[in-house]
């Protein structure tokens, strides 16, 4: 059983950056696909980033050039550094992981590809 903690979630005025953390235990870590999802008050959970176990990253097209999707295995922590952030990022952010080594360009930003979600954290970015 995968368990995900999130953090670093906040308030920040439209142009600023914040990271967003994801601890992840119960598993073995290089087996793990990857992804941030966010959902805005009464919008569907959209997929932003993904990582695969080999490494390969992708990212929303709302995303593309500001957001940055990373891991550091040893620490078993998925990251996402968010810079010039405008206010349409406001939501609650979910790591989310599934067990496998590769996925598709569709399954990565998927949300029902991933079988273990995190409880999320706020982000809220004023203008």
């Amino acid at each position: 059983q995968v368990q995900l903690v999130e953090s670093g979630g906040g308030s920040v005025q439209s142009g600023g950056s914040l990271r967003l953390s994801c601890t992840a235990s119960g598993y073995t870590h290089g087996d793990l696909c990857m992804a941030w999802f966010r959902q805005a008050l009464g919008k569907e959970r959209k997929g932003v980033a993904a990582i695969d176990s080999d490494g390969t990253v992708r990212y929303a097209d709302s995303v593309k050039g500001r957001f940055t999707i990373s891991r550091d295995i040893p620490k078993n922590t998925l990251y996402l550094q968010m810079n010039s952030l405008k206010p349409e990022d406001t939501a609650m952010y979910y790591c989310a992981a599934k067990m496998g080594w590769k996925m598709t360009d569709f399954q990565a930003l998927t949300a029902t590809t991933y079988n273990y979600w995190g409880q999320g954290t706020q982000v809220t970015v004023s203008s």
